[in-house]
């Protein structure tokens, strides 16, 4: 068949400037491209040619990053003049009557990764048609499909959870590679670090993510446990150091904070898996309604354990005692007793974060995640 994957106009693919959206595709695009003639369709960028093959998979790529109207145009445009067997959208159910208009006969898939079907983003008629439109609906996590059911209910039987991926040769735990251990320690040095236990936050540096929520634990955890440090990896926009009103609060809050606090800025993505290696305990102090974000499943790939919000998906991955679970995320408090029982046994966090590699080796290869793509793009799925 010929399919073509259609990206968000936010980044580019691959994740040259981050993004869960762009790291799935590109994670899963040379596995398909061996089963089926695979076109990915995503935004421009100054540093990636507007045409190219790699490997097994076309990237093609046009006008409107950042602007949906003028990207949808370009990818109608596209569509228009190339014919397409299955069309695989991502996250963007406005898309969909847009793409059907110019493809009347073509299957159209649509990927789901966050809250665009919320009535703020996308108006009733039109999100009632894209649910029409769309043979299959993919989710990244069964909270992002409750909540798309409860708002259109005859999109639940189109719905399908297939969960996300990580590469597990990047991402590995620290002990089982001699390159990992150097890096780690010449992070270390670098920053000071020492022997420290060190706690790894990586996310964007934005209100719903919580850094500061996490910075502020420290002034509890402080009392318990003095030989820690908190790393926060990510600037406040993709592939940006800018430093947003938010990002300064965090880093004055940091300058206060009884234990080092490392604030990084922006880490390009082939870069990211360095930190995972410096870090002891990873924390995701999610805020909003998370879909499921996927550092948890970077976290476990690299063997260390993790606590996380009882927020949208999060709570998914806990499985099998590889994390923890905090039940108010506003709560500072909540995330130093958690952190103080992790940070006071060397064997728990071992045994946790065995349990997370074997979880990832498991369930959650990039070699999976495409098998069930298949499945839904061979119909194989009902």
């Amino acid at each position: 068949m010929k399919v073509i994957m259609v990206c968000t106009e936010k980044l580019p693919v691959p994740p040259i400037r981050g993004g869960a959206i762009q790291t799935y595709i590109a994670g899963i695009a040379d596995i398909l491209g061996r089963h089926h003639e695979l076109t990915i369709l995503g935004t421009s960028d100054p540093t990636l040619p507007k045409d190219e093959m790699v490997r097994n998979a076309r990237y093609v790529r046009v006008d409107g990053q950042g602007v949906f109207e003028i990207y949808a145009r370009e990818v109608a445009a596209f569509l228009s003049a190339n014919n397409y067997d299955v069309i695989h959208v991502f996250n963007r159910p406005r898309m969909v009557p847009i793409i059907r208009e110019v493809c009347p006969n073509a299957r159209i898939i649509l990927s789901m990764h966050n809250d665009m079907f919320d009535p703020v983003k996308i108006g009733q008629a039109e999100a009632a048609r894209a649910v029409a439109e769309t043979e299959r609906i993919i989710t990244i996590s069964d909270y992002v499909g409750r909540v798309i059911a409860s708002l259109y209910p005859e999109a639940a039987n189109k719905l399908r959870t297939i969960y996300s991926g990580v590469n597990l040769e990047t991402f590995v735990p620290v002990d089982g590679s001699k390159t990992a251990q150097k890096i780690r320690q010449e992070l270390r040095a670098t920053h000071n670090l020492g022997n420290k236990q060190v706690i790894l936050f990586v996310g964007r540096l934005t209100p719903k993510k919580g850094a500061d929520i996490l910075v502020r634990a420290m002034n509890e955890l402080r009392s318990y446990h003095s030989n820690i440090a908190l790393v926060l990896v990510g600037g406040s926009w993709y592939g940006e150091n800018k430093i947003s009103d938010y990002a300064a609060y965090v880093r004055s809050l940091a300058n206060r904070s009884p234990v080092p606090v490392i604030t990084t800025g922006f880490v390009p993505a082939d870069q990211i898996h360095h930190w995972f290696w410096a870090g002891d305990v990873f924390v995701c102090p999610s805020q909003w309604e998370e879909p499921l974000a996927r550092v948890h499943y970077e976290a476990m790939a690299a063997g260390l354990p993790f606590v996380t919000t009882k927020r949208g998906g999060n709570a998914e991955v806990i499985i099998g005692g590889n994390g923890l679970l905090v039940e108010q995320p506003e709560d500072p408090l909540a995330f130093a007793a958690q952190l103080k029982q992790l940070l006071s046994s060397r064997d728990l966090q071992r045994q946790m974060g065995r349990s997370g590699r074997q979880l990832a080796e498991q369930r959650f290869t990039w070699d999976r995640v495409a098998r069930d793509v298949l499945d839904v793009w061979n119909n194989r799925d009902r």
